[in-house]
């Protein structure tokens, strides 16, 4: 009996997830209402807490919990299975912003974090993140600060929903510069 050989197929590397878009404030700066802003890619929780988590744990200690508002979440799992842990997942109608992720680290602190609505343009982003995470934080509540943001200056669509006849939308990702000690911006 005589067996064929293949050459051994390369094993597909995993699709590399995609790194949080975060701006966080300076380390020491006072905390505000905020201690930053966070622009998910989607609405889905499973998917966007593992980088999310990636980037805090090794800032602010493992995340063991969040909570949210389930206005903006279609489906909000009890746990979320992130390198090595687990993150429980709380939610709290009244009690949390609509527009807000509460993040508690074990023993070290709770963090809150703008949740900027996946489908906000760059331009709105950029200076939804630039406020959340100034050095003083921001005076206003997460959702004060996008209705704001929105009256000043107006719902902005994301350039790939442009329409094509309008020739799309030009943007930059840029955040503008703050006065006293910079924020970090997570990309």
């Amino acid at each position: 009996m005589s067996a064929t050989l293949h050459p051994t197929l390369p094993h597909p590397e995993p699709a590399a997830t995609p790194a949080a878009r975060l701006a966080l404030k300076a380390d020491g700066t006072s905390r505000g209402l905020l201690d930053g802003a966070w622009w998910p890619r989607s609405r889905d929780l499973l998917s966007e807490l593992p980088a999310l988590t990636d980037v805090l744990d090794p800032l602010w200690g493992r995340i063991t919990r969040i909570a949210v508002n389930p206005e903006h979440w279609p489906v909000i799992p009890r746990q979320v299975p992130v390198d090595g842990h687990i993150v429980k997942v709380g939610w709290f109608t009244p009690e949390i912003d609509p527009h807000k992720l509460l993040l508690l680290s074990y023993g070290t602190g709770r963090w809150d974090l703008l949740v900027i609505p996946p489908e906000t343009g760059a331009e709105s982003a950029a200076r939804l993140m630039a406020a959340a995470s100034e050095y003083e934080g921001p005076p206003l509540t997460a959702s004060a600060l996008i209705a704001a943001d929105a009256a000043r200056h107006g719902a902005q669509l994301d350039p790939d929903e442009a329409w094509d006849y309008e020739g799309g939308a030009q943007v930059s990702a840029a955040v503008p510069q703050q006065p006293g000690p910079p924020s970090r911006l997570i990309a």
